[in-house]
């Protein structure tokens, strides 16, 4: 079964609240994240087969109406993304640091899914928009040459939405901010 995100974000909290209940009552998803990011905003994440995240976001679309600043389905995602967005990425060694930050949550996550899927690289975190001030990130490591590409590729799937805001590549981080990183 090919695995899809979809995300949906709405611009008032009680839209994207009724939303999210559209969302996995219209189709058979898996709720990732249904949340209040900043600035005021609701983001929905959910998983399933291309087909029924589709559907279910068709249907949640619909519900937030005006409110609804946007909503994308990601066919195939790489599986790094899943854990990376729940925070639960475990990774044994940290080489080289890449971070693209972006303006907003399904940005971050477009990019960074193209970015563990265009080279060698381990995903660390993707952080989505909480107390960030409605901006987002992917954070990834590897050899340099990978981190470079990665960054690349990334930058590449998003910049035609002009959402990238920066991006980061840190060739030998010290050991003190590799441990907050961990």
């Amino acid at each position: 079964m090919m695995h899809a995100i979809g995300i949906v974000e709405t611009n008032v909290v009680a839209r994207g609240l009724l939303a999210a209940d559209a969302i996995v009552k219209a189709a058979d998803v898996k709720l990732l994240v249904s949340t209040p990011v900043c600035p005021g905003k609701y983001l929905i994440i959910v998983q399933g087969s291309v087909a029924s995240v589709k559907s279910s976001l068709d249907a949640g679309s619909n519900i937030a109406g005006e409110s609804l600043i946007g909503s994308v389905v990601i066919p195939n995602v790489h599986s790094e993304v899943f854990p990376a967005i729940s925070g639960t990425t475990e990774v044994d060694q940290i080489d080289a640091i890449g971070m693209i930050e972006t303006y907003s949550a399904p940005s971050a996550i477009m990019a960074a899914d193209e970015a563990v899927k265009s080279a060698n690289i381990r995903l660390i975190e993707v952080r989505l928009s909480r107390a960030l001030g409605g901006k987002a990130f992917a954070l990834f490591t590897g050899e340099v040459g990978a981190v470079r590409a990665a960054i690349a590729a990334g930058v590449n799937r998003v910049k035609d939405q002009g959402l990238v805001l920066s991006t980061a590549l840190i060739p030998a981080p010290h050991k003190d901010l590799i441990k907050y990183l961990m």
